[in-house]
């Protein structure tokens, strides 16, 4: 039985990139690591699963994402003198 994520699993399990799991650990908003021994740290599966419930109920269903890629900018061309 699985007691803890790692860091890299938390993206798949919440659908948040680690950036804004980052950011949001910061701001306090999302379960903080616990320490497990010497440097290592996991986040309790409990403490996820309670952040997730405890998330407000949304009243439309998200847009699809279609995985298209976004368009570039493209710098302006530079004007001669």
């Amino acid at each position: 039985m699985k007691l803890y994520y790692e860091k890299s699993e938390l993206p798949a399990v919440t659908t948040l990139s680690e950036t804004t799991i980052e950011e949001q650990i910061r701001m306090g908003n999302f379960p903080k690591p616990r320490l497990l021994a010497g440097r290592r740290v996991g986040y309790f599966i409990d403490d996820i699963m309670e952040w997730a419930r405890s998330r407000p109920v949304a009243d439309l269903a998200p847009p699809m994402n279609t995985g298209a890629r976004k368009p570039r900018r493209t710098a302006a061309p530079a004007a001669r003198a």
